[in-house]
Order: C-alpha cells, then structure tokens, then sequence
C-alpha cells in the first residue's frame, strides 16, 4: 500500500515560561518536547488509529499534519509533495485534500449559520461549482452522513452533539479531501451516539476510500474503525502495527495498560485495570 502522508522524525517543541528564579538569574526557561521524534504513515484508502492519554502529544501531532503549528524539526510529505510548515497559500490550497474533525461539534460549528450554509462554505470559499450547484451538493452530503432535510434551515443550537457531528463530517466531506484529521470526533458523544458516528465514518471510508488519521484516547473507540494502531506517550510512539497483532499481542507495557483500561463486554467478568508503577516501567494491578 502505497503512503499517502508520511511523517517522518517530526519534533516539535515549546518554550515553557520562565520561572521566578529564572527571571532573576536570567537563565533561559525550559523546553517541552510536546512531539519528539515522531515517524508515522498513512496509506491511501488507510485508517491509522493515533491514541494516547491527554498530553501524550497526539493533538499537536495532529495541528502538525494541518498546518496549523509549525514543525520544529523533521519532515510531512502528502501525495509525494513536502507539506513541511507550508505557507499560508499552499496550505489554503492543501485544505481541498486535507480536512479536519474537531472534538467539540458545537465549539467547531457557527452559531450565526444555519447547517445549510455551514456545509456550504468551503465550497463558497473554494468557489465550487455555480450557486445552484452548491446548494445540491449540501443536500447530496447531508444524506450521506444521514442528516435529514428539515434541518437544512435550522441552526447549530437546534440540533443534539451526534446531530452536529454529522454536519461537521459533511462540512469535511465538502471538497472531496483524500486526508481526513478526526480529533477524538467522539469522545464529547454519549456512547450510543459514539457508534453510530463510528459506524458512519467506517461506512464513508468504505465507500469513498478516503484515508484517515484517527485521534483519540481510548483504544476502545479506535478498535472499530482503524487498521493500524500508534500508541503514543509522552511525545513518542511506543508500539505501532496492524490493529488485530496490537490488540491481541500488545508488546509495550503502556500499550497493556491502556487496554486493561478498557471494560469487558460481559458485566460479569472481572474488571482489573492496571497501572503504571512511578517510573512508568511497571505494571501495577489495581485493588
């Protein structure tokens, strides 16, 4: 399979404020290494499950591949083309072929708006096709995502969090991207919701072949949808491979304690999540 977006030894650090005696000794503050070395592939029609607990730098990786922050270091290329810290034209014109989903649907989404003219505006940014055509291609997505007509007029605040995250995915779906960033798309998302939103993304992805990169802390969630798995911590990955080897054979001890994290189908079984010992090399067995 051939890659689509290749990241490849990607860093990128932030300066954290200097401390008081810092200030006064006038001493330079400290350096977090948010992403630190990060190589990762995603192949055409692929979805690359990216988790990892809050912090371990997965979003900022995400931002990265965007363009929204600049790299440090290291390279991402998209369809044989360096996309390395573009600049603000060429990432205008990447946002045809790489478009995002954010967390929050509401947060993400124009209050001021209706959902017709929410979808409707990348391709009003774009100029895609004539008014006339815009108009029918905001009804063709909203029945690909499964989102009735009637709520073509309606606003942002009328809708629920599952209803908002399907006009979220249209608005994505408007350009026809080959990339689609989901930022933990489900985890503001009652359960029941939850699957019905993974369903959806498994069935465009299906139908469209558009390749994934999706982001989110539990692997639970990711176990569905996702080909490959990267487990992330603390800037690095720590156990990448294809979604079934790592679920059914995790090798690294973080990756064996995010899945113990996850509860059992069976409300009778036993449930023993496991932690990490202070160093962080140990497994520990909760009570």
């Amino acid at each position: 399979m051939s890659a689509l977006l290749e990241i490849r030894d990607v860093h990128k650090d932030f300066h954290a404020p200097r401390r008081l005696r810092e200030i006064v000794h006038r001493t330079p503050g400290g350096v977090l290494h948010a992403v630190d070395g990060v190589s990762l592939e995603v192949g055409a029609g692929q979805t690359v499950g990216l988790v990892g607990e809050s912090g371990s730098g997965k979003t900022t990786l995400g931002r990265m591949v965007l363009g929204l922050l600049p790299l440090t270091s290291g390279t991402i290329t998209f369809d044989g083309e360096n996309i390395t810290n573009p600049t603000r034209e060429r990432r205008f014109m990447l946002r045809r072929r790489i478009q995002v989903v954010f967390q929050d649907p509401y947060a993400s989404l124009n209050p001021r708006q209706s959902i017709g003219s929410i979808i409707r505006e990348p391709l009003d940014i774009h100029d895609v096709g004539s008014k006339a055509g815009r108009v029918k291609r905001v009804r063709e997505l909203m029945d690909v995502v499964a989102l009735p007509s009637r709520y073509f007029n309606m606003y942002p605040h009328e809708l629920s969090g599952g209803l908002r995250q399907r006009v979220s995915i249209a608005t994505a779906l408007a350009l026809d991207p080959t990339l689609i960033v989901a930022d933990e798309p489900v985890s503001a998302l009652d359960v029941s919701v939850q699957a019905q939103i993974l369903d959806l993304f498994e069935s465009i992805q299906r139908e469209s072949g558009i390749s994934m990169l999706f982001i989110s802390h539990d692997l639970g969630v990711v176990h569905q949808i996702s080909d490959t798995v990267a487990v992330m911590r603390r800037g690095r990955i720590v156990e990448h491979g294809p979604v079934d080897q790592v679920y059914g054979n995790p090798r690294h001890v973080y990756t064996k304690v995010l899945l113990s994290a996850i509860p059992p189908a069976d409300p009778t079984a036993e449930y023993k999540p496991m932690r990490l010992n202070a160093e962080g090399t140990e497994i520990e067995t909760s009570a």
